[in-house]
């Protein structure tokens, strides 16, 4: 999340949280600048993977086992990413149980045999640790899987490890740097290792852009999917509320958390989505509406005759942002959209107050909820613990950074204060009844479009995160759906484009941006640069 953003009451643009068997043409084929060698995975889409298994050139344990020297490789040495936060010791025997099963009863569907990384606020019921990146939750071993886990697991998939994050999903601190956790130090940005991948699902898209993974999982409050992914060069979904379960991952807001899939291309984000999606009664906010195989909706022709808002009160952060998107929009009306220019919202922006302050309330009551049932080898066992946790090892827990969120939630009082009540139902009228459906309603549209974020800022430890601009709030606040698309490059560092639109707008939504996706072709590998080549 963009905490200063809250506090000065919003971006002009609105808050971004950052709370060899492909059949393409290889765009890695040659040494990078940190001098790895060519990889024999590089690119390649969940069904090149399963092709090569039905083929018998690959089986899903050899497919993991290059995954993990490719982590190896480009994590923990090499670039030193810093996007894995920990390896699952039983990813090898996962995938060889997942060949033994494809060998004696066929695959269980898409998923089967896919290594998969998933972001460290999410619950495994192995030896694996959940710890949102905090010292002080070193030791936490889930006893179940997270019900995401579960659906992960029954699809045959294999989790082969957890991936680093902004501390407490940028939760914590209003200076925080992004991508920085005590636990899992700095991830970088893999196109330029000195540029930040935003937060807080920085590992999980560093990690899917660089190619250590087939897929990735992220969660989002407000951004946290979709601006790593638009600064790491891939695809991610942040779907609507009540999609995708909560149960077992570690909350900041219960109004707006969610889960997605981050992955290089639409049709691989989309068949995760599949995977993830499912009715959990644990949950009290499922509302559950999912389709069953999310690629059905797949079209290279689905912007034909679409019609698209530009929301142009999202632009203007940066000229050659606005180029790039500009050149996005005159390729959908090749396509065929009809292009609505502008279809602007009348209520952005005069709700970010209020939605800071719903995140606070639910923070404190979520968190404190969480941890009163963490492993018995956790101490902490409230946010109050935690602040107290962090004061006890401030050199190593709070060396670029305080906790000065955490006080302001813990000074909230319950769910039932009227100011929160106030707050969140203004927080849901504004960005959904006078928001997106307003505006949606008026122009009759299909989706909204805006650019997602601005090209990767540099880390900085002293100052903290340099965002821009960004249009996530809308579709954050509201709990509506909001795919980005890799749309161009500034300076060698990739952007993207938003689509978003109505709850439960999914299969409209991934028409479109597959229909951009095919037409455009924007995304290409990493080459780990040690800095961008231009000073953007």
């Amino acid at each position: 999340m963009i905490r200063r953003d809250f506090l000065k009451a919003g971006l002009a643009g609105g808050l971004m949280v950052a709370v060899g068997c492909s059949s393409r043409k290889p765009t890695g084929a040659e040494p990078t600048e940190a001098g790895q060698q060519p990889f024999d995975l590089d690119e390649a889409t969940v069904d090149d993977l399963q092709d090569a298994m039905k083929a018998g050139s690959e089986t899903a344990e050899s497919i993991t086992a290059k995954y993990l020297a490719r982590i190896e490789e480009i994590d923990r040495k090499g670039p030193t990413l810093r996007s894995v936060i920990e390896v699952n010791p039983d990813a090898m025997e996962i995938a060889e149980a997942a060949d033994e099963e494809r060998q004696q009863s066929g695959a269980r569907g898409p998923m089967h045999g896919i290594p998969v990384l998933i972001k460290d606020n999410i619950e495994t019921g192995d030896s694996m640790m959940t710890t949102a990146g905090s010292l002080a939750m070193i030791g936490n071993i889930a006893k179940n899987d997270s019900f995401l886990a579960a659906q992960l697991r029954k699809a045959g998939a294999v989790i082969l490890g957890k991936t680093n994050l902004s501390e407490w999903a940028n939760f914590r601190s209003t200076h925080s740097t992004s991508g920085w956790s005590g636990r899992g130090g700095q991830c970088k940005n893999p196109y330029a290792l000195d540029r930040n991948p935003c937060g807080s699902s920085a590992g999980s898209g560093a990690a899917a852009s660089a190619n250590l993974c087939a897929v990735a999982i992220g969660t989002e409050t407000d951004g946290s999917v979709v601006c790593p992914s638009t600064s790491c060069g891939i695809v991610g979904i942040k779907p609507t509320l009540g999609m995708v379960s909560r149960t077992g991952i570690i909350p900041i807001a219960h109004s707006q958390d969610t889960a997605g899939p981050m992955a290089r291309t639409v049709r691989d984000a989309a068949t995760l989505l599949s995977i993830m999606a499912g009715q959990d009664p644990a949950d009290p906010t499922d509302r559950y509406e999912a389709a069953a195989d999310y690629t059905s909706f797949l079209d290279k022709d689905g912007l034909k005759g679409a019609r698209i808002g530009v929301g142009r009160q999202f632009f203007g952060f940066n000229d050659r942002v606005d180029a790039i998107m500009e050149e996005a929009i005159a390729a959908m009306k090749g396509l065929g959209a009809e292009i609505i220019d502008p279809a602007d919202m009348a209520t952005q922006g005069k709700y970010d107050d209020t939605e800071f302050e719903v995140l606070l309330y639910e923070f404190k009551a979520g968190l404190d909820k969480y941890m009163s049932g963490t492993s018995a080898d956790i101490e902490p066992k409230s946010l109050a613990d935690l602040i107290e946790a962090n004061e006890r090892m401030k050199d190593r827990a709070m060396p670029h950074f305080g906790q000065e969120i955490f006080h302001m939630a813990q000074e909230k009082g319950p769910l039932t204060d009227k100011k929160y009540i106030d707050a969140l139902a203004k927080n849901h009228r504004m960005s959904r009844d006078e928001g997106i459906d307003a505006t949606m309603d008026e122009h009759n549209l299909d989706a909204i479009i805006a650019p997602t974020g601005s090209p990767a800022w540099p880390t900085d430890h002293l100052n903290g995160d340099h965002f821009t601009g960004g249009s996530s709030t809308p579709a954050a606040v509201s709990g509506y759906p909001n795919i980005t698309v890799p749309a161009g490059f500034v300076g060698g560092l990739p952007v993207g484009i938003s689509f978003f639109g109505r709850a439960w707008s999914e299969p409209i939504l991934l028409k479109l941006a597959y229909a951009f996706e095919q037409e455009t072709q924007i995304r290409r590998a990493p080459t780990f640069l040690t800095t961008a080549a231009e000073n953007v």
